[in-house]
Order: structure tokens, then C-alpha cells, then sequence
């Protein structure tokens, strides 16, 4: 009996899927986070029907780059589903890339949302991960995956707060005895803050440069505060010239980066400032002794952290894998399920 249930744990495949915007993380059970990728499909469309030509990492090579016959986009718009049967394929290749052993075992999968999606958004993830070939599909609202990803102690009758900036959505909770007391979810994340580097340099240097040019300024660069100096580190960017027409190479430094995300750094920090006036005493007492926690890739915005300090007084820190925290914190659901059962849903 005890060899069976060995045998079992060995062909166990169950999974947790952080379905993102930006990128998909698989967690499988018992063995971690075993893929990352872009959340990218590229497709051919030929007489309309549309073949998958590349998911993930390749697929991302060739955003902004097609020809006409074949188009590269991201199903997911702010942590929802945008294309039902793009999405369907990408799950479906993740689980594939994942499932490498045996196609006979279906496995269980749990996916987490942002805590604002619909009925309707919630189903259609459900629908798409089944029709991937799951055999039973639970979620999980993205804030609890992320406190627990991050390592806080959420089954405690005290009050944390967490603010998970992710690709396409800011969560903002206020999480006790395991459950979500407030929570608030905003549509900016990094495509947001991408958006806003691409129209600044279109409005103040006439330059047009595409979204992943975008977000290797925003990665290299990008601060949510103004420099000291008042110009901070800078770097060359290629784009083309709004007013000839021509490629063009120029500069930009991080003061004018900060002001390019001042709008959706602000909309954030007013995010969790609302989260706060909500808060009941009791837990706010306790939010003023342990802090605010940051997790997501939006976490890493150079200063973030600060800028959010200064507006609301609290200690801010940013979890250790801030990127990995919904994965992470999805696969210890999976693991765990007896004791977080309540916090995953397997039937709306």
C-alpha cells in the first residue's frame, strides 16, 4: 500500500498555473517552479484559420516584428483572458512543455485570478484550463496567492497587507484568519507604466519606440522617484523620428522616466491609500506595526518602495522572490490544499 501511494506521488502532476499578463509560471507539486515564459502566442492565419507558429519565449522575439500573415499578441489583458482560443492554445502548450512524461494522467490544475475578475472572467479561465486538458480546475484570488508566496502569516487573526503589482493589474488586500478582508483591484500594472514611457517620448522628444524598448528602459532605468541629482542615470534608445520619419538614437535619464510613470506610480500609491481608509481599526493597528508588503514584477520599480513610504508612513518592504510570489504562493495551495481549501474555488 505504501509502494502505491509512493507510486502515485511520483506520477503526480498536479499544478498551479500564475496565468499573468506578462508571464506564466508553472508550479508543479512536490517539485517548484519549473517554467517561466512569456505570456505570448504567435499564430498564422491561413483561409481564417489560425495555427499556433510559437508560444512564449520565441513568441516574444517576434512581438512588434511580423509580416502581415502571422501576428504575435498576448491573450491576456489585465490578468483576464482577452482571446479565448489563443489562451486556450497557450495553457495547453504550457501543460504539454510541463506534462513532458505521460499524456494518460489528466492533471489537477489551480490558477489564480485578480480578485476583481467577473463570473464571467472566472469561467472563462476555468473553461480554458479544463479544455487544456485538466481534470479539475480550482482558483485562487491573486492577493492570498501572493501573501502566502511572500511568506506572511495570513492564517493569523492579525491584519496584513499586501500590494501585488503585476503586467496588467495592481492588487491591493487587506488579508486575516486566511481570507481577504478588503481588497481592491486597478487596472495598471507594468504594460501601464510601459504605455506611459512610450507616449512621454512621443510627446517631449518626438521619438515612436516600440513596448519592448519600453520596458528595458523600465527595467534598466526606471524609478518612481526623482533623482537627487535631478537627472540620475541615463542610457541610448533607438525609435523612429515622428517628424522625418527615420530611425533615430537619443538619450534619456531617469528624471524623465520618473516623470513619465508619475501617473500610474500615483494611481498605485492612491490604491493603497483607499485600501487603508477601509481598513477597520483593529487590523490597520496591526498594518502600522508589521508594514506593507510588495510583491509582483512591478515591486522592482527602482524606489518604489520609498514613494510609497513617503505617502503613507508605513514601513514598505519588497518580498524576497517578488516575481515568483503568486506562482509561489499557488503551488503551496496546491500543496497544502487541506488547510487553504477555503480560499481556493473550484466550482463558480
Amino acid at each position: 500500500m505504501f509502494g502505491l501511494a509512493n507510486l502515485t506521488g511520483i506520477f503526480s502532476q498536479d499544478m498551479a498555473i500564475d496565468l499573468g499578463t506578462a508571464n506564466t509560471l508553472v508550479y508543479v507539486k512536490g517539485r517548484g517552479i519549473i517554467l517561466s515564459e512569456p505570456s505570448v502566442v504567435a499564430y498564422h492565419v491561413k483561409d481564417g484559420v489560425k495555427k499556433v507558429l510559437a508560444v512564449g519565449e520565441d513568441a516574444k522575439l517576434m512581438l512588434g516584428r511580423t509580416p502581415g500573415s502571422i501576428e504575435a499578441i498576448r491573450p491576456m489583458r489585465e490578468g483576464v483572458i482577452a482571446d479565448f482560443d489563443v489562451a486556450e492554445e497557450m495553457i495547453k502548450h504550457f501543460i504539454r512543455k510541463v506534462h513532458k512524461r505521460s499524456t494518460f494522467y489528466k492533471p489537477k490544475v489551480i490558477v489564480c485570478v485578480p480578485h476583481g475578475a467577473t463570473p464571467v472572467e472566472k469561467r472563462a479561465i476555468r473553461q480554458s484550463v479544463l479544455s487544456a486538458g485538466a481534470r479539475k480546475a480550482g482558483l485562487i484570488a491573486e492577493p492570498i496567492a501572493a501573501a502566502i508566496g511572500a511568506g506572511m502569516p495570513i492564517t493569523d487573526p492579525t491584519g496584513s497587507m499586501v500590494v501585488d503589482i503585476g503586467g496588467g493589474t495592481t492588487e491591493v488586500a487587506v488579508l486575516s484568519l486566511g481570507d481577504i478582508v478588503y481588497a481592491r483591484s486597478i487596472r495598471v500594472g507594468g504594460d501601464r507604466m510601459d504605455e506611459a514611457i512610450v507616449s512621454y517620448l512621443r510627446r517631449q522628444q518626438n521619438i515612436l519606440v516600440g513596448e519592448a524598448t519600453a520596458e528595458r528602459i523600465k527595467t534598466s532605468i526606471g524609478t518612481a522617484r526623482m533623482p537627487d541629482d535631478g537627472r540620475g542615470a541615463s542610457m541610448q534608445i533607438r525609435g523612429r523620428d515622428l517628424l522625418n520619419g527615420v530611425p533615430k538614437e537619443t538619450e534619456i535619464n531617469q528624471a524623465q522616466v520618473a516623470e513619465a510613470l508619475a501617473e500610474p506610480v500615483q494611481a498605485i500609491c492612491e490604491a493603497v491609500m483607499t485600501a487603508l481608509e477601509a481598513t477597520p481599526p483593529d487590523l490597520a493597528a496591526d498594518i502600522v506595526d508589521r508594514g506593507v508588503m510588495l510583491t509582483g514584477g512591478g515591486a522592482l520599480l527602482g524606489d518604489l518602495d520609498l514613494a510609497l513610504r513617503e505617502q503613507t508612513g508605513l514601513a514598505v518592504s519588497i518580498a524576497d522572490e517578488s516575481l515568483n510570489c503568486v506562482a509561489l504562493g499557488t503551488g503551496k495551495a496546491l500543496e497544502y490544499e487541506k488547510q487553504l481549501r477555503h480560499a481556493i474555488d473550484y466550482d463558480s
